[in-house]
């Protein structure tokens, strides 16, 4: 559109957020401000690259975002295949092509550059100040934060721009072979290079009016450490591109409310760091991550050994007795939804199953609240809260298809400010 946009990153540029990322899961040295979580790419960067998502898209925004990936490197597939994915390796590759393209286009990328204050004035933002203390002014200012950026959610709250507490979801991993997922979803054909490493996608509704579902799932992939502060335990999943690794990962998650969590709209973040700090200690105060046998965690025991599922979790787990690590509601719950997911896919209460914790960053515990003509913050004019950090997506494609409607309201009020 002709707009020089100047994005302020507050991780590094990808291949340095690469090395940060792979040298806490080598060495346990973690980088608070670059990591899974942060620096260019978002959390998106260290996934499976999923890129299929529910919303409604009736201007075809996803026919967009896909095309964009191609012309960065994705493989032509992902225009056709019904679950394209591309896997974290290509993804640093696709992220700095289109680093590139921006930059020749005319926008500028800082990287380091937390934003420490917002400027308000009579409810209109006017501007940044950067964690340096350089000052940037603008009436117009997109906020696409992921949905980790803790530290930023309390200043914006304490800025006064209103926020919500919003339900999310807490679990844990849970690992198989491959190959047992491969056989109880395609049977006698299972293996056959055609059809890959099998997925799935499983809900329970449990009795105690909980729902359990699995989350973000990870065919031939690995569970890794995702967390952005200290002391505390955190788990993912990622997939490269071949989705050849020898276990399948995902989420089961319990869906949770602002009722379990009650005190305000920060709340919910609070909620995330006690479990986090609680799966430290549990694993052991190293970063390491507690574990359990799928078998030992439904007889309520404390494994003393591994089974035949080799657990992919780096720096490493300490197997313990999760049953402590969530609150009492979710292990119920979690308990009644393995065996009857078990009748879905054969296997998947099968004893040697190993379920790692904590899983607490499935989607922003807050809502920054929008207007939905606008797009901008209902209290604030001129900021635009965007993505999955501000309550409005949930993985790479909702968030890609979120900025772009951002980008066009945040054009359309610039247009309009010119042309009055």
């Amino acid at each position: 559109m002709g707009y020089k946009p100047i994005i302020l990153e507050r991780g590094k540029e990808v291949r340095e957020r690469t090395k940060d990322t792979f040298g806490f899961w080598r060495k346990k040295i973690l980088n608070t401000e670059s990591n899974v979580q942060f620096g260019e790419g978002g959390a998106g960067t260290f996934s499976d690259g999923k890129l299929y998502s529910q919303v409604k898209d009736p201007k075809q925004y996803s026919r967009k975002v896909l095309n964009e990936f191609v012309t960065a490197g994705a493989p032509d597939e992902i225009l056709y295949v019904s679950k394209p994915h591309i896997g974290t390796f290509k993804l640093v590759a696709m992220v700095e092509k289109m680093r590139a393209q921006i930059i020749e286009l005319g926008g500028e990328i800082r990287f380091s550059a937390r934003v420490d204050d917002l400027h308000i004035e009579n409810g209109q933002i006017t501007g940044v100040t950067l964690a340096d203390g350089e000052q940037l002014h603008s009436n117009h200012i997109a906020i696409a934060i992921g949905h980790s950026a803790r530290d930023t959610f309390e200043m914006i709250h304490n800025k006064g721009v209103y926020i919500e507490a919003k339900p999310f979801s807490v679990g844990f991993r849970i690992e198989h072979e491959q190959s047992v997922i491969d056989k109880a979803r395609f049977g006698q054909n299972a293996g056959n290079e055609i059809l890959g490493a099998a997925d799935y996608k499983l809900v329970h509704h449990c009795k105690n009016g909980r729902s359990v579902y699995s989350f973000c799932m990870c065919p031939g992939g690995t569970v890794v450490a995702a967390t952005s502060e200290e002391n505390r335990v955190v788990t993912n999943g990622m997939s490269q591109y071949s989705r050849n690794e020898r276990n399948a990962n995902s989420a089961i998650v319990v869906g949770i409310d602002p009722n379990d969590y009650p005190g305000g709209p920060l709340a919910g973040i609070e909620f995330q760091r006690k479990l986090e700090s609680h799966a430290y200690v549990m694993g052991g105060s190293n970063y390491d991550a507690p574990a359990q046998t799928v078998g030992a965690f439904l007889r309520n025991e404390t494994p003393e050994d591994l089974g035949s599922v080799t657990p992919s979790f780096k720096p490493g787990i300490k197997l313990t007795n999760l049953a402590d690590a969530l609150p009492d509601f979710c292990i119920e719950a979690i308990r009644e939804a393995i065996p009857a997911f078990n009748k879905k896919i054969r296997g998947f209460a099968f004893d040697d199953a190993l379920l790692t914790g904590v899983e607490t960053r499935t989607s922003a515990p807050i809502n920054i609240k929008r207007d939905p003509e606008s797009l901008e913050s209902i209290n604030t004019k001129g900021l635009y809260p965007a993505g999955e950090g501000a309550g409005y997506a949930g993985g790479i494609m909702s968030a890609a298809i979120d900025g772009i409607k951002i980008a066009e309201a945040m054009a359309l009020s610039i247009n309009a400010k010119h042309t009055h």
